[in-house]
């Protein structure tokens, strides 16, 4: 790295020791917050729940926790770009959470995918790369393992986050529901994180990966799309994907018992029987359920003929322009009784979603306050921030010390990308309407006029960080370029180039971000 200018100099000695103090009272927080992140294993799961009641699962997926008390096996494999190696990702002790630190270890300096997630029941129906089907071409993308990173009650852990194009699906499975037989399915969403496009859905659908007609589906869908049924508000709404049909309620289009839900972590139930289906949901962090809908099916929806594969992220016939983030779901044999679920809800509840450890804030989901932190060895106490003496962006010191003005000027709200839904946007924290851009590849903040060219200049798609820490940001519009600082001044970058920016000495550390707490 090349010193920064003069002021910037003279500023960076000025706060020197105050950003150690920080650091290192940061890493004894960190510290007291990791031992007291000891393994504990559940006395039951949902599955159990279930199970009591006459309605066990037969599909059970989560890639943050056992959904047994007695489960001990895998949760997820993840593989690594370096060298294309696997690993299985487990839970810390029976009944208990992800090990997301094997997950970090294995992946460290380099960019890991979710390859298979599985499936807990003991049936095998684990969830894999989708293949190609009747509304898009396959195989479909992973999803970056590190892109949802999540806790429960202090333990680490990953969600799947589903970017359009990306899809997970089994169409050899066992035990699933098929015809007009009864079945449930919940699933945790991020409730920040969707779009319009079809079909972020999870549950049945088509063995064949191709619209065979009404009734051959029904899966849970989340999302604000409104070709075929929707809500009251603007959405996202829970709603009954099945198959040429989007449902809020009985009749196709608008129904006004089907609210809007966008609980930071929200649980969404779909369950059918003859002539009759559910809708319900609520908040995973607290409270109870909802029924927003039960009642008789849709014209041509009786009965149905539910054909019992399974997807995640995508429509019955791979359509794959949604976006979503997943963290458990279960299947079930049988029509599950609102008190069951009442249980299965109180015990998600329990789980702790967002509550406690270092990666369960807001994160990237859209609303959120966050700054960013350089990774770099010689800036780890520098944040990506706006100069207050133009419109430039730089990155700059930042301590508990700073006046008001500099920690503002260093904290962002996450916007869904405007150019892109799957991506994201930064509004600057202290000036409304400012986001961060490039132009002539340099970085600005600058107020969104509107135009397609400033959405896309704004847009950014997370990826893993490429030095194995936080995240990289994509250029939606240039996409061999990520946003890096040099020199102390911001760029989008390529890993070598005619730029100076684009040098390719420490690219993978100038272009990882950590994601922090906001400063103001």
């Amino acid at each position: 790295m090349v010193e920064r200018p003069g002021i910037r100099r003279a500023r960076r000695r000025l706060l020197a020791a105050g950003a150690s103090i920080a650091l290192a009272a940061g890493v004894a927080v960190a510290t007291a917050a990791t031992s007291r992140a000891a393994s504990q294993a559940a006395s039951q799961g949902p599955c159990d729940i279930y199970a009591a009641a006459g309605t066990p699962c037969v599909a059970a997926h989560s890639t943050t926790r056992a959904l047994y008390g007695s489960y001990s096996g895998s949760l997820y494999q993840v593989r690594r770009s370096s060298d294309n190696s696997t690993l299985n990702i487990g839970v810390l002790s029976a009944g208990g959470y992800a090990n997301a630190a094997a997950q970090d270890s294995f992946c460290a300096g380099t960019t890991c995918v979710i390859t298979v997630i599985y499936d807990q029941s003991g049936r095998g129906n684990n969830l894999t790369q989708a293949p190609a089907g009747g509304a898009a071409g396959g195989p479909d993308n992973l999803a970056v393992a590190t892109a949802a990173p999540t806790s429960l009650n202090g333990h680490e852990a990953y969600g799947v986050y589903v970017a359009a194009g990306t899809g997970y699906r089994n169409d050899h499975t066992s035990g699933i529901a098929t015809g007009d037989n009864p079945e449930g399915e919940y699933a945790i969403f991020d409730g920040t994180h969707y779009n319009g496009g079809c079909c972020f859905d999870y549950g049945n659908a088509e063995t064949s990966n191709t619209d065979t007609g009404a009734g051959h589906m029904e899966a849970i869908y989340f999302g604000n799309i409104k070709v075929w049924g929707y809500g009251t508000g603007a959405g996202p709404w829970i709603m009954a994907d099945m198959e040429n049909g989007l449902f809020s309620g009985q009749n196709a289009g608008y129904n006004a018992n089907d609210p809007t839900v966008n609980h930071r972590y929200t649980t969404a139930i779909i369950k059918g029987e003859s002539n009759h289906w559910s809708i319900r949901g609520g908040n995973a962090q607290s409270g109870g359920l909802s029924t927003f809908y039960s009642g008789a099916r849709p014209n041509g929806y009786n009965p149905m003929h539910k054909e019992g594969a399974i997807i995640l992220g995508i429509g019955g016939d791979n359509s794959k322009g949604s976006a979503g983030t997943f963290y458990e779901g279960v299947m079930t044999s049988g029509y599950p009784s609102d008190t069951t679920e009442n249980s299965v809800q109180a015990n998600i509840v329990a789980a702790g979603y967002g509550s406690g450890g270092s990666t369960g804030g807001g994160g990237l989901s859209p609303g959120s306050r966050i700054s960013l932190r350089a990774t770099t060895s010689c800036c780890t106490g520098d944040y990506l921030t706006h100069d207050a003496t133009d419109t430039k962006v730089v990155i700059s010191s930042i301590t508990s010390s700073s006046s008001s003005t500099v920690k503002a000027d260093g904290t962002w709200i996450v916007h869904a990308g405007l150019a892109n839904s799957s991506c994201v946007s930064f509004e600057s924290a202290n000036d409304s309407g400012q986001y961060l851009r490039h132009y002539n590849f340099e970085l600005y903040l600058n107020a969104n006029d509107g135009s397609s060219q400033f959405a896309q200049d704004a847009t950014f798609c997370p990826q893993a960080g490429h030095n194995g820490q936080g995240y990289s940001f994509q250029s939606v519009n240039y996409t061999t370029k990520y946003i890096r600082h040099y020199n102390y001044t911001a760029y989008i970058a390529s890993d070598g180039g005619s730029n100076a920016w684009d040098s390719a000495t420490s690219w993978s550390d100038d272009t990882s971000w950590l994601v922090a707490s906001p400063w103001a």
